[in-house]
């Protein structure tokens, strides 16, 4: 791959990332929600179409507001969502998620860290498969065909982005919105607290167990043309891979597995150099 892989440059490019995804700095400060002609563009991140700074729409909501307000799935969202899919897997979640790269900077902070235990881990990571099933499309398509709509489940009641990107910012620079501030703010608010809290002692927690984005990349991370590789000439089974891999892998056994966010963390620690980070297409 290109030389931006070589060094640990990931934070450079989650931060340019989240500027790209996030332009419109002006609605920050005037407290107001872009609604230009790329609003209706899905970006391939987790990012609040509330956020004031979203250039873009969140894939996720989107397919939420379709199924809850026509009853059926959007080809344009789905389509996109399979193209990133099926081309990058989850490299997105690891290189250019805003929101993955708040909870980076959260883990940073310095505190003693909870290691989750792989048994516990290993059910809770079907977690965010439940949410996309249930939350992000079941509810919203259920509940459309008995009432003719439905709420974006999972955004107005689990999803942190909404709160921290978009309620937040915007009731900082507007009035009436702070009056309107009732049970379901704090709950989001609650809920917020919880998922910062939890993000500077566990890696990532809401990328491990929660985000039903994360959830459909890595169901093409096996398939995808960006792929892990191990060179089993050079492997040496030392497991120093596996130490490294925040995201509860063992990389020399499965490079590609549904959870790798593709940070290349393992890659970096490799003493023989036997991982390899590539497209591949066969």
């Amino acid at each position: 791959m290109v030389n931006i892989f070589k060094k640990n440059n990931r934070h450079y490019i989650q931060a340019l990332g989240t500027l790209f995804f996030n332009g419109n700095l002006e609605g920050f400060f005037k407290g107001e929600i872009y609604k230009g002609p790329t609003k209706g563009v899905c970006v391939p991140v987790l990012n609040c179409y509330s956020c004031p700074g979203a250039l873009g729409a969140c894939p996720i909501g989107s397919l939420q507001a379709v199924v809850g307000s026509d009853r059926k799935f959007s080809a344009y969202v789905m389509g996109l969502l399979i193209l990133f899919g099926i081309t990058m897997g989850r490299f997105f979640c690891g290189y250019l998620c805003p929101f993955g790269f708040v909870q980076d900077l959260l883990f940073k902070i310095k505190t003693k860290k909870i290691k989750v235990k792989d048994s516990i881990h290993n059910k809770l990571k079907y977690l965010k498969y439940l949410i996309l099933v249930v939350f992000v499309i079941g509810l919203p398509f259920i509940v459309s065909i008995k009432k003719g709509y439905s709420d974006p489940y999972f955004c107005k009641y689990i999803c942190p982005a909404g709160i921290l990107e978009g309620a937040v910012p915007l009731l900082a620079k507007n009035q009436i919105l702070r009056g309107a501030i009732g049970a379901l703010f704090s709950w989001k608010m609650l809920l917020a607290i919880l998922f910062i809290v939890l993000s500077i002692l566990i890696y990532r927690v809401f990328c491990k167990y929660i985000c039903p984005l994360g959830a459909f990349y890595g169901i093409f991370n096996p398939i995808s043309f960006y792929k892990l590789n191990i060179d089993e000439d050079k492997c040496i089974k030392c497991n120093k891979c596996t130490t490294a891999c925040k995201m509860h892998i063992e990389p020399y056994k499965d490079p590609n597995s549904p959870e790798c966010i593709r940070c290349l963390d393992c890659k970096r620690a490799c003493p023989t150099k036997a991982i390899e980070n590539k497209f591949k297409f066969n």
